[in-house]
């Protein structure tokens, strides 16, 4: 299987300089390619390729890249090239690519050859081909069975440097259950993230304080001088808003997605069409901000890692139907109690979703399952959990305060202890 690790490098300025130099030159390399497409009818990737050692010979600053890595520009450009077409292909509107200006284009890879991971005198450092030796925040180990095949070099907006590790692990994924126990369906939200079978109602992440010292930053940088050192230092202080926002948030989507493919055999969501939700206008901006497909790609290759049944099901009607009798009612969006007509059963609207979404996912999987439904009796007792609570219990110094609180959760804060990644 295939996985990336991604550490936070600590290159020294003369790194940094060079670091800086090459990625402006593997950018210049890509425009020239890009103006050579534009111009020249018949060219293919393979025949541009075996045109850069003829472009060395008039460019002097490309002898110190790496040629692999060069190669990889070439790559890089045919493969946009292809992405474009595919969108063409499916009716959507695209125009043509463009060059790159040196904000646009943060990131070179090596691929196979020219770097080496290694350990010099208790300092993990990354040697890099016609670079040098950089520092590595190893924070987390690679699997001693892995085998690294490539390593993407980025710069971020806030001006650190990361490295991507691409490794190979030769396990194949583990074996699914034919006849899973613990079965869940996950109904996710706005209000309450995820609302599943089990009476788990999760709260979403509050980033309201983090959202507004973004905003506050953004204004401030709109008073500046575009250009100056004073508008490049408030630049930095966005960037590094945006980049907290983000790392609670995947912080905060992969403790919760490592949750449900750990604790149960089979997992079923909505199969969501989150670009096409994207379209209407009311409530985009809380949609977007959800990243429900981010946590569904998460919640999948975990699936399949810990050998978990990941069942997509189609989400019409999930909401409208009831899960006792399968009457349909339609209910407006502020109508968060389902109440059926015809059975009288009632319940939450999300919890009602979740059941409704289990139930399509084992009949579409055709596996068996142990439990009787409890909804021909009546649902679980459902218990919000606070979001910050989730992203708190994956860290081990905070459990024993979490399990404190089991008596303020009714008793279920053992559902989010172990939500590590």
């Amino acid at each position: 299987m295939n996985y990336n690790y991604r550490y936070r490098l600590d290159p020294s300025d003369t790194h940094r300089e060079t670091l800086d130099r090459h990625r402006d030159l593997y950018r210049q390399v890509y425009n020239h390619f890009l103006y050579r497409l534009n111009h020249n009818d018949g060219t293919t990737k393979y025949g541009e390729i075996n045109q850069l050692p003829s472009i060395k010979q008039w460019w002097d600053n490309l002898t110190d890249l790496y040629s692999r890595t060069l190669q990889n520009v070439v790559e890089r450009l045919y493969t946009n090239l292809s992405r474009l077409k595919d969108a063409k292909d499916n009716d959507r509107a695209v125009g043509l690519l463009k060059w790159k200006a040196p904000t646009e284009y943060r990131s070179f890879t090596y691929r196979q050859s020219g770097f080496e991971l290694k350990n010099t005198s208790g300092q993990t450092v990354l040697r890099l081909s016609k670079i040098g030796e950089i520092p590595v925040h190893f924070h987390r180990e690679i699997p001693e069975n892995a085998t690294i095949k490539q390593v993407t070099v980025k710069k971020e907006p806030t001006g650190e440097w990361f490295a991507t590790f691409g490794v190979e692990t030769p396990e194949a994924p583990s074996e699914k259950p034919e006849n899973p126990e613990k079965c869940v369906g996950i109904d996710v939200g706005i209000l309450k993230y995820a609302h599943d079978t089990n009476g788990t109602a999760v709260k979403s992440l509050d980033l309201s304080d983090e959202r507004e010292r973004l905003e506050r930053a953004q204004r401030n940088l709109s008073r500046k001088q575009h250009g100056s050192n004073n508008w490049e230092k408030q630049r930095k202080v966005v960037a590094e808003r945006h980049a907290d926002l983000k790392r609670k948030h995947r912080d905060f989507l992969h403790k919760l997605s490592n949750y449900y493919a750990r604790k149960y055999d089979l997992v079923a969501v909505e199969d969501l069409n989150v670009s096409g939700m994207m379209q209407f206008d009311s409530s985009s901006r809380n949609r977007a901000s959800a990243a429900w497909g981010a946590f569904l790609r998460m919640l999948e290759y975990k699936c399949e890692r810990e050998g978990t049944h990941y069942v997509p099901v189609e989400p019409k009607d999930t909401t409208k139907a009831c899960a006792a009798c399968g009457v349909k009612t339609n209910k407006q969006l502020w109508v968060r109690e389902h109440s059926c007509p015809s059975c009288g059963f009632t319940a939450d609207r999300d919890a009602n979703a979740a059941w409704n979404i289990l139930s399509s996912g084992l009949e579409y999987i055709g596996v068996g399952y142990s439990e009787s439904m409890p909804v021909k009796t009546a649902l679980p007792v459902d218990t919000p959990v606070s979001a910050k609570r989730v992203i708190e219990a994956g860290s081990p110094a905070l459990k024993e305060r979490a399990v404190s609180a089991a008596s303020e959760w009714g008793g279920v804060v053992h559902r989010c202890q172990t939500l590590d990644y």
